[in-house]
């Protein structure tokens, strides 16, 4: 990466209610003792992300109140509601003007995707052009990273849930794909089940 490249910033997207969970904001279930959103901010820094960026909604004041997230920005998402595609732009847009030349975007309800699979995605940032997407035996998943160049057309496409999925979709050929399945889980927790199974 060199310098007229920019750097990449983390982009935690954490704002979702957890409806299928009975409303528990995800942000602030417990993981390994603390609220999940501390744990995939760290994953981000770990991984060579110098700058993140956490986009809150549901529940925001008590995720600031509970959550030790010691030098990441924090970014309101009033239209939490309407999905992970308005926590996406809510996210670029709060990293307009800070020399940041790509995203990598992450979830905050995929704790089986560590700072290892997150560092092999930060490698493949080549220039503001750039996109990348972790896969699992060839199939894409979390995190990506979005140079710089697309964030203004992921932004006008990224509706309901369907976050950065119709833009990546359409520039498919251009998408370098980061094989992650060795040292990664992508699982989402979203349902009670999921619940019981991967948090502690």
């Amino acid at each position: 990466m060199t310098e007229n490249n920019g750097y990449v910033a983390g982009l935690l997207l954490a704002a979702g209610g957890g409806r299928r969970l009975g409303g528990r904001p995800k942000a602030l279930l417990e993981h390994r003792g603390r609220p999940l959103v501390e744990y995939a901010a760290g994953v981000l820094r770990e991984a060579g992300c110098t700058r993140v960026h956490v986009v809150l909604g549901a529940a925001a004041d008590a995720v600031r109140e509970r959550a030790d997230l010691p030098g990441c920005v924090l970014v309101d998402n009033p239209e939490w509601e309407e999905g992970m595609g308005s926590s996406l732009r809510a996210g670029l847009e709060s990293l307009r003007g800070t020399g940041a030349g790509a995203a990598l975007v992450s979830l905050v309800d995929q704790p089986g995707i560590g700072p290892e699979a997150t560092a092999r995605l930060l490698a493949a940032h080549r220039s503001p052009a750039t996109l990348a997407a972790a896969s699992y035996e060839g199939k894409r998943g979390h995190p990506v990273l979005l140079g710089a160049d697309h964030w203004v057309g992921i932004a006008a496409t990224a509706t309901g849930d369907q976050g950065a999925r119709a833009y990546l979709r359409a520039y498919a050929d251009a998408i370098t794909l980061v094989e992650c399945a060795d040292v990664a889980q992508a699982y989402d927790i979203d349902t009670a089940a999921d619940l019981a199974r991967y948090l502690q």
